[in-house]
């Protein structure tokens, strides 16, 4: 009688030609096993560290057809000594290397003023520009129901308006309310200036101070933290520096941004 064995060998360790892929900084794999899935953070005595999207880290074995790249199974090894190209943007989108940027779309996405452009530019700047997409700035919502109407969205020209403390019952609300449509989506992020989506820990501060109301929101940040309150702009300048990806931002201002560059660049 013939004899069988079981192959218990799961099948992306079958031993099958694979690429070897250098285990740079910021690679993104998953390991099949378990399925944790995360980027690159260091090699070290036949290990990788990986980290996912909410900071937790864990070490692997760096074993031929160990991990999942893209869904397809290879073998981690060493990175070479030379600079290594980034795989993901700042947004934690995969990175698209030569990429050349799109003609722009007729849709746009406006936000309330300069410092929100200059945040969103800093961590989806790459998304936006392979996808096409133009972020203007308003100065204030007050105006934003003839705005919208004189942009006239529609299905090759959709519009995508983010709003500060876009809370249910505030005048930003309503007016969100107002001008919503198939075509126009106004989302927001619940903080009084965007200066607060960007995390605490990430500016060196516990707490985001609180600042009473009648003040200028800004002065009153400055003031309690004894930061120079005379010039905000080169203060914000200071705050944006200190953004290197969307690991320092809330995930209330994350999941609203991803939203309108998904409304807007829909088919």
């Amino acid at each position: 009688m013939r004899q069988y064995s079981a192959d218990l060998t799961p099948p992306w360790k079958k031993s099958q030609p694979v690429p070897e892929v250098p285990a740079d900084p910021g690679l993104v794999v998953e390991e099949p096993g378990t399925g944790f899935c995360g980027a690159v953070t260091g090699c070290e005595a036949g290990t990788v560290t990986l980290e996912d999207r909410f900071g937790k880290r864990r070490a692997f074995p760096m074993e031929p057809r160990g991990f999942l790249l893209e869904g397809r199974v290879v073998t981690l090894v060493r990175p070479s000594s030379g600079p290594a190209r980034p795989t993901r943007t700042a947004s934690g989108s995969v990175a698209v290397p030569g990429a050349r940027a799109r003609v722009a779309r007729a849709g746009r996405i406006y936000v309330e003023g300069r410092h929100d452009a200059e945040l969103v530019e800093k961590v989806w700047g790459d998304d936006l520009r392979i996808e096409g997409v133009v972020v203007e700035y308003l100065e204030g919502v007050d105006d934003l129901p003839s705005i919208v109407a004189e942009f006239a969205p529609g299905p090759d020209a959709r519009l995508g308006v983010l709003v500060d403390h876009l809370v249910p019952g505030s005048k930003e609300w309503r007016i969100a309310q107002d001008v919503t449509s198939e075509h126009a989506l106004v989302v927001g992020h619940p903080y009084i200036d965007v200066w607060e989506a960007v995390k605490p820990a990430s500016v060196g501060i516990e707490a985001w101070p609180r600042v009473p109301r009648g003040q200028d929101w800004k002065t009153g940040v400055c003031r309690a933290l004894g930061w120079p309150s005379e010039n905000t702009g080169a203060v914000w300048q200071a705050i944006l520096a200190r953004v290197g990806s969307y690991k320092d931002l809330e995930p209330e201002l994350l999941g609203s941004v991803e939203r309108l560059i998904d409304h807007v660049t829909a088919p």
